[in-house]
């Protein structure tokens, strides 16, 4: 009998993997894993160990707490207050999948003669001959592949995600007809080490507040009528419109803020800005001079490009049989976030990296985010944003 340890969360997706890989004749092992919460904040942990024990014994399954507080602060949490105040903007849960669950969780299992380990992820691991090939789930509106994208051959090879073929109602209805307690818990939302405090508030504890200028960029200036959007240098990547501010008189001084490290591209919120007929949006950011750029409305052309770069030590492939050489190119289908649908683009690599260029342009391209990059529907590799 092959022997699993499952992941739980104390949520319906896990708890129903486990039962599935039960039913499936696995020897399953039930794990919690504690990973660091804000010390201020309500332990939610706590309750939902209670959920992940009280599935485990009606599954009559063992259960165990695995406290990963230390790698998890260490791995993610000072990962993310690095990248901040460095003007960039990270993912945590892809970082947790890469260094946590699937790298020191995945050891800790295998030394405990375990065969896989498995979660509740929305995707789908199938094995063709010796490749391992990483699916998105059939669920359209919760898969998961994309926060999977940094994992390898061999960790897919130990990993099984029971529930990536069925939808979100399915599995709902698996958990209601075999009574789980966590049948209609409702998902977790938002980053879980934070709890209910805002970000910038929860950043704000590690990074200094510092007064600086948010300028407005009228859409209407000269630096968006270039026919060359962005700016694109053949070796270094793509240039951000405002790193050459110095040449260029443009904008207002409309506010300030408490620091430019605070804020993401795209970004709405916050600003504390009012009296306008649309939104202003955060265009982008200068952490050296802490000046916070913002453009009136959505539709605002600074909040568009059409490509991005990845550095050469920043591209992972999961099928590395499909990777290829400097000056070649491939179609695919990228997403640059959780949840975006699809977008037709090309890799072209060049010798110190990787551009991605989109069919569409796209919005809020994100220094420290992801890229994934497939072919119909598996996930081949990925890449972290530098430009």
């Amino acid at each position: 009998m092959k022997k699993v340890i499952v992941g739980l969360s104390g949520g319906v997706d896990s708890s129903v993997a486990a039962m599935l890989l039960k039913e499936q004749g696995y020897e399953v092992i039930g794990i919690f894993l504690r990973n660091w919460s804000y010390p201020n904040e309500k332990c939610y942990w706590i309750e939902d160990s209670i959920d992940a024990m009280q599935v485990c014994k009606q599954l009559n399954i063992s259960f165990h707490i695995m406290d990963m507080s230390i790698e998890y602060k260490k791995l993610v949490v000072d990962s993310l207050f690095k990248e901040f105040s460095c003007g960039r903007t990270p993912n945590p849960d892809v970082l947790c999948n890469r260094d946590i669950k699937f790298n020191i969780f995945l050891k800790q299992a295998l030394s405990l003669n375990a065969d896989f380990i498995a979660t509740g992820h929305y995707a789908i691991v199938k094995k063709n001959h010796t490749i391992y090939k990483l699916l998105e789930g059939v669920d359209k509106r919760k898969d998961q592949s994309y926060f999977l994208c940094q994992l390898n051959q061999k960790q897919l090879s130990k990993s099984i995600f029971p529930i990536g073929i069925y939808n979100k109602k399915q599995v709902r209805k698996k958990a209601e007809e075999a009574g789980l307690i966590t049948s209609k818990k409702k998902d977790s939302q938002g980053l879980c080490f934070v709890g209910k405090i805002r970000l910038s508030d929860f950043l704000q504890t590690k990074l200094k507040c510092k007064l600086g200028y948010i300028i407005e960029i009228s859409i209407d200036d000269p630096i968006f009528q270039s026919p060359i959007l962005p700016y694109k240098n053949k070796e270094e990547g793509f240039i951000s419109i405002f790193t050459n501010r110095r040449k260029y008189k443009f904008g207002k001084i409309i506010g300030q803020h408490y620091g430019a490290h605070f804020f993401t591209k795209g970004q709405r919120k916050g600003l504390r800005i009012g009296g306008n007929s649309e939104g202003l949006f955060v265009l982008d950011t200068d952490i050296e001079s802490n000046i916070v750029y913002v453009g009136l409305g959505v539709k605002h052309p600074g909040l568009y490009k059409y490509s991005l770069f990845i550095k050469e030590e920043d591209i992972h492939w999961i099928r590395e049989d499909l990777a290829f050489l400097q000056g070649k190119e491939i179609h695919v289908k990228c997403r640059i976030r959780y949840r975006q649908d699809l977008q037709h683009a090309k890799l072209q690599r060049v010798k110190k990296g990787l551009y991605i260029v989109f069919e569409k342009p796209q919005k809020a391209i994100t220094k420290g985010q992801f890229a994934a990059w497939y072919i119909k529907k598996e996930l081949i590799g990925s890449g972290l944003i530098s430009c």
